[in-house]
């Protein structure tokens, strides 16, 4: 449940960016070399990616890694997040 809402958080944050840049996902797909279709299984929290694709698509966006994963509800989203020690 975590990891959905964290992909979730990660689709939203690449659709503002996406957006906030005014490109189109087929746009972003030349940018960084990744299939349009991905990109949209992206957006909406369907793709688990990896570390190597988050920082493609943080030079896409002339960010950092750490500034790609700068989330609206990183709060929120740490706080459902339970370490094996804390059950």
């Amino acid at each position: 449940m975590v990891n959905k809402f964290l992909l979730k958080e990660f689709g939203t944050r690449i659709r503002k960016l996406r957006t906030q840049q005014n490109l189109s996902q087929e746009q972003l797909s030349f940018k960084t070399g990744f299939h349009r279709t991905y990109i949209g299984m992206i957006e909406r929290g369907e793709r688990n990616i990896s570390l190597t694709n988050m920082a493609i698509f943080a030079k896409a966006f002339n960010l950092t890694v750490d500034g790609l994963l700068k989330f609206d509800n990183s709060e929120k989203l740490f706080k459902q997040y339970k370490l094996k020690t804390e059950d």
